[in-house]
């Protein structure tokens, strides 16, 4: 058991103030097993105790550099002495938007937000407008933000969905109005057939498609080959706008995020995590013709849409993934960290399958394949929390949740992969 008495007394602490004694429900752990933050550096973490951890949950992916990257911050801090904001627009802001529209392939037009949730909130809306429609479509198990129009189908135990071919929208929080759920319609990722289905059956009244290109809040599932351009295909055909939500892998699994490891052209496209390195920043951007219609008839806008500390850390971020070979050594170093947890369960007999990419990865265990939330299931998740428990003990920190992927950023070396295949070797050997 990790030694942690001052995380203890400050959940005692918070619990008075702070629902669960934290600011998001993903940071709760469990009463007296919930660990509280010093500091962080580089790919290091420490809790207030002192205990000192690999960092592989990474802000839930936002550090892509590092955390306190020395370049990043001193950018921004040099930045926020000239004012933090102002209800005016600044000339990095239009840098921003000319170094993703460069990096982007489908993005013509950009505007900014605070979180991923408000980027895919706006851009749905931009999507209903353009379209003059009203429903969505999004797929089991994909997290979109916390947002009402989204929250369906997220979290919720695959086997309330109802039969593949007929799902059922199930809310993923009280207090979703039921009736939002006329609006919402789920269907399994990667399943060609119950997708056009959906979609001869609904097609001409869907707004939008939107769609993560991997499962990022499940395992880090990816899409099975042409399923990504058959969505593509299929929203040409019905005239629906099709959203892709790279919240996560945007300026993660490549410069041009999955647009360009694929070779997909969405109509829109959303953005946070990795942009700012940490720092809050989002956006969402895509093709002129649609994004030109906002503030004409079309709200949308947001006080701190240009916070100087998001805006200096994405420039900076941004210009250091145009100038160097960031992310492909971030994608050794996975693939590497990858390859050697599949030996060390291959060793113990233990099937596994690796989903994802060497910058954001997951494994489901005991089962040979997984393509959407419901084969997910059928996984030994149980298991995977008991090994994730013992390598945080052992200062190895993946989320502690069998559904968050791990994320690797510029500053887990070689000697970081190293230890930690060390310590998954020891964890796997020794848990059953």
């Amino acid at each position: 058991m990790i030694n942690n008495p001052k995380s203890k007394a400050l959940q005692e602490r918070a619990f008075r103030f702070l629902p669960l004694g934290v600011n998001s429900n993903f940071r709760y752990w469990g009463e007296g097993i919930t660990l509280y933050m010093s500091k962080a550096q580089g790919c290091t973490l420490w809790d207030v105790d002192g205990n000192q951890y690999i960092d592989y949950r990474l802000g839930f992916g936002p550090i892509i550099l590092g955390h306190s990257y020395p370049e990043v911050d001193e950018f921004v801090k040099e930045e926020i002495t000239r004012g933090t904001m102002a209800a005016m627009t600044v000339e990095l802001e239009l840098e921003i938007a000319e170094m993703m529209v460069e990096m982007c392939p489908s993005v013509e037009m950009v505007r900014f937000a605070c979180s991923g949730t408000e980027a895919t909130m706006h851009a749905i809306r931009v999507a209903r407008a353009y379209t003059g429609r009203d429903k969505i479509l999004k797929f089991e198990g994909m997290y979109h933000g916390f947002q009402d129009y989204t929250l369906w189908s997220t979290y919720s135990p695959a086997e309330v969905y109802g039969n593949r071919h007929s799902p059922i929208p199930i809310p993923a929080s009280s207090g979703i109005p039921r009736a939002i759920g006329d609006l919402v319609i789920t269907a399994p990722f990667n399943d060609f057939e119950v997708f056009d289905k959906l979609m001869r059956s609904h097609g001409e009244q869907i707004a939008a498609v939107i769609v993560e290109p991997c499962m990022g809040n499940c395992a880090a599932i990816e899409p099975l080959p042409g399923f990504l351009h058959h969505i593509r295909q299929r929203c040409n055909e019905y005239g629906c706008v099709m959203i892709l939500d790279e919240v996560k892998t945007g300026f993660r699994i490549a410069n041009g995020g999955a647009q360009e490891y694929y070779g997909i052209y969405p109509d829109l496209a959303t953005y946070a995590k990795a942009l700012a390195n940490g720092y809050p920043l989002a956006a969402f951007g895509g093709k002129r013709e649609i994004m030109s219609i906002i503030g004409r008839g079309v709200a949308q806008g947001g006080t701190f849409n240009n916070n100087k500390c998001g805006v200096a850390a994405a420039y900076a971020t941004l210009k250091i993934l145009k100038s160097r070979p960031v992310l492909k050594e971030i994608e050794n170093r996975g693939e590497r960290l990858k390859k050697g947890l599949f030996e060390i369960f291959s060793s113990q007999g233990i099937p596994i399958c690796m989903n994802g990419y060497g910058a954001m990865f997951s494994y489901a265990i005991g089962v040979e394949k997984v393509t959407d939330q419901r084969s997910f299931s059928q996984s030994d998740q149980e298991y995977y929390l008991r090994l994730v428990e013992a390598a945080i003990e052992r200062g190895v920190m993946p989320d502690h949740d069998p559904r968050e992927p791990w994320f690797l950023c510029y500053s887990h070396t070689d000697e970081v992969i190293d230890r930690t295949l060390e310590v998954m070797e020891e964890v796997v050997k020794t848990t059953r």
